[in-house]
């Protein structure tokens, strides 16, 4: 009942090629994707931080996602999907195994493959998480979101960092 009330099916937020049994993800059975009450924490957000403060947050997650697109735009091995949208940053790391093979038939079904690896292993590792989907033809790539005001530029060049090191060998 939860999930013919709830769900959605949302392909981009429920990857089917999860290395983990995929009945533990609750996203999918409850209004919201499991969250509760969002009003509430935006209410008690502004009351403590004020409009000026709420309007800062906003500024630097903005600032955040402007640098971290022209990170990936800089490296080697690292190719923006889409954006930035919003604060929403898509982008590819493509492995040295697979640079230069663009034109090869089996190009995008490999790249497609390399997100789900390396979060994988960011997982197992316990490093960091982030999100990863296909958005129409285009195949898996990473999702960044930059919200937490407590990220750090040092934050986001770790971020790119590890997930080099995590895929260098795929």
């Amino acid at each position: 009942l939860l999930q013919r009330c709830h769900g959605s099916g949302a392909t981009y937020l429920f990857q089917r090629d999860k290395f983990y049994d995929m009945s533990y993800d609750t996203g999918d059975k409850s209004p919201q994707c499991g969250r509760r009450v969002d009003c509430l924490k935006l209410w008690l957000l502004w009351k403590a931080t004020g409009t000026q403060g709420l309007a800062r947050r906003v500024e630097r997650a903005f600032a955040c996602s402007r640098y971290l697109a022209e990170e990936v735009k800089r490296r080697d091995g690292f190719e923006l999907g889409l954006g930035p949208e919003f604060i929403n940053l898509c982008f590819w790391f493509v492995p040295p195994s697979l640079r230069g093979r663009e034109s090869c038939p089996n190009y995008w079904p490999s790249l497609g493959k390399v997100a789900p690896a390396i979060k994988e292993r960011m997982m197992r590792k316990g490093s960091m998480m982030v999100g990863y989907q296909p958005h129409g033809t285009r195949v898996n790539f990473f999702r960044q979101i930059v919200t937490s005001p407590a990220v750090t530029r040092a934050d986001l060049d770790f971020f790119l960092d590890e997930i080099e090191r995590l895929g260098w060998d795929l």
